[in-house]
């Protein structure tokens, strides 16, 4: 926390410092501009050429300020952004408040684990984790925290991860770039609309027209200049009208280029800020190598075809003024060139500018996991292994206070299957999503939240919370079952980690007993790894039918002056206390 700190000191001055020269250069600008009409009205009155001059040296200086007044625009909106980069950090490692997206867009109720383990939504792992700004990045984070890896691409995250971790200024200063956009998902469907978009190219008529016509309108303004002849001046205004005329045969060609694309010109400079950034670093891990390498097309940067791209939109977006529109087309058809040099662009880079844009989505989302690393320095990345070993040591839930957490130590091997008992509020509930979390992270390459940790990455499949999904008007139970049956369906493909938290729960005791353990049966027949946490004693007799795969843990409550006490420490064996008599007792309810 100390070098957010430093850092909220370090750019509150920048802040500062800017700022004040952002006020001054203003007061300048407004001053340049008051002097130049100042000398003008004197020039009106005297009839001095002199002032003229001044006049017109003082508009240059009012074009030169507002440059310098729209770099410290610039810089004050990015070191705005790293300063509440920091202050945020800050707020969060102090829990004083949670202030990044949640990603409760991405939720999915019917996938195997999105929903039990609170990957999205409020005080959800995506929210702890996110410091994306662009919607390609939360789309990305997204999806690797809903997908599994194979080996290979979790130790290229792994090396990619640990590389970003250290270069805290350079994340910080692209996340800054990434709030500055102001990028939403309208943008990006915007973007990725006019990609599809396809177009007929431009007929050879038109293109010759494009040529010949303002070649005869500038060829007959110079004639003018030279000769003087009025009747030139009739044809340079014919020449105005046919080119207004070939302009508007071409709007609707123009108007369906850039639908859908309003302000899509400061969206794209931004990706090509972010690109550049990315192009310029220096880094050694293999995958952010083969990100950068992929930056470059026909022997030019992403971020030059980003900027061209960008300028390209700029310019198309004055066919919505009319006295400038008129004027430029009339004279030269400065839409249609644009209109020209636009499918150009798309014919050569629009294959590539997906691409790109995900590039900054993978870096967004790889910031955001180095980030979690950073701010957790006890977390370690798990080792990888192909034989089904999965074990953890001084386990614990990422999202859990770290001065007040208890760590647990597991291991899936040699039983690679737990019956886990423990009465409410002993901390199974808790366990078996610190399991589920914590594969999920290991599974994209992330730090876990464990002093070490060794896996072997498989599909993690979750029957945990569930409720009643009254849009398809099924009860609680049923939409239990057909989690299960979509666990089970799951295992055909192969062996998975599977997490079960009281099943069951919408049948009678008998019922359910003996479906819980024809499920744990079933589970570990289809090679699964994994627990299932129950409250039904006779369940955990089933390892006496298959001790070499099954294990029974507990979680131990105990009566400490009359209060209950649970220090959430996993331990072997059958659950032997009971909590639930004692707390109705004490509280009166029998």
């Amino acid at each position: 926390m100390e070098v957010y700190l430093s850092k909220v000191r370090q750019y509150s001055k920048i802040f500062t410092q800017i700022n004040k020269r952002y006020n001054s250069i203003s007061l300048l600008r407004l001053l340049s501009i008051f002097f130049c009409l100042f000398m003008l009205f004197y020039y009106i009155k005297t009839n001095e050429a002199l002032y003229v001059l001044f006049a017109f040296l003082f508009f240059v200086g009012f074009l030169f300020l507002m440059r310098i007044h729209s770099k410290l625009s610039f810089q004050k909106e990015l070191t705005k952004a790293v300063l509440k980069i920091n202050e945020d950090e800050i707020a969060y490692l102090k829990r004083e408040k949670l202030p990044f997206e949640n990603g409760i867009e991405f939720n999915d109720f019917h996938h195997p684990y999105a929903y039990d383990l609170d990957i999205f939504g409020e005080h959800s792992l995506f929210q702890n984790l996110n410091r994306t700004a662009t919607f390609i990045g939360k789309k990305t984070l997204a999806n690797k925290l809903l997908n599994l890896f194979s080996n290979e691409t979790i130790l290229e995250n792994q090396e990619a991860i640990n590389e970003l971790k250290a270069k805290i200024d350079w994340r910080q200063d692209f996340e800054a770039l990434a709030i500055v956009s102001t990028d939403s998902k309208n943008s990006y469907d915007s973007l990725i609309h006019w990609i599809s978009f396809k177009n007929n190219s431009l007929s050879k008529v038109l293109i010759a027209l494009s040529i010949i016509l303002p070649t005869l309108f500038f060829g007959f303004v110079i004639a003018y200049f030279i000769t003087s002849k009025a009747i030139i001046l009739s044809y340079v205004t014919y020449i105005f009208i046919f080119n207004l005329i070939v302009l508007g045969r071409s709007l609707k060609r123009i108007q369906s280029e850039i639908a859908k694309a309003d302000n899509i010109d400061k969206t794209i400079k931004q990706y090509s800020l972010l690109v550049k950034k990315i192009e310029l670093e220096k880094f050694e891990s293999k995958k952010l190598i083969e990100l950068q390498k992929q930056l470059v097309s026909k022997n030019a940067s992403a971020s030059s075809h980003l900027k061209q791209l960008s300028e390209l939109f700029s310019r198309m977006e004055t066919i919505n003024n009319f006295v400038t529109a008129t004027l430029f087309n009339g004279s030269f058809l400065f839409n249609l060139h644009v209109l020209k040099a636009l499918l150009k662009w798309k014919d050569n880079y629009a294959h590539e500018l997906e691409k790109w844009i995900n590039i900054i989505g993978e870096f967004e989302a790889l910031n955001s996991l180095a980030n979690l690393s950073y701010n957790n320095p006890d977390f370690v990345f798990p080792e990888i292994n192909s034989q089904y070993k999965i074990g953890f040591e001084n386990l614990s839930h990422p999202l859990l206070n770290p001065t007040t957490r208890v760590g647990n130590d597991t291991y899936f091997y040699p039983q690679s299957f737990m019956i886990l008992t423990g009465s409410n509020m002993s901390g199974k509930s808790t366990f078996l999503r610190s399991l589920g979390i914590n594969m999920v992270l290991g599974g994209i390459g992330s730090v876990v939240c464990a002093s070490k940790a060794n896996i072997h990455p498989l599909p993690v499949l979750v029957s945990m919370r569930l409720s009643d999904s009254l849009a398809d008007s099924e009860s609680y139970f049923f939409a239990e079952i057909k989690r299960l049956k979509q666990i089970m369906d799951a295992l055909e493909e192969g062996p998975a980690f599977v997490l079960l938290d009281e099943i069951l729960r919408g049948t009678n005791s008998d019922d359910k007993r003996n479906g819980t353990i024809e499920v744990v049966k079933k589970v570990i027949a289809k090679n699964a790894i994994g627990a299932i946490a129950t409250h039904d004693i006779e369940v955990c007799l089933t390892t006496n039918e298959y001790p070499d795969i099954l294990t029974n843990q507990c979680f131990e409550v105990e009566i400490q002056n009359n209060e209950l006490h649970f220090d959430y420490k996993l331990r072997s064996g059958i659950c032997q206390n009971r909590s639930a008599t004692f707390l109705m007792q004490k509280m009166g309810v029998i």
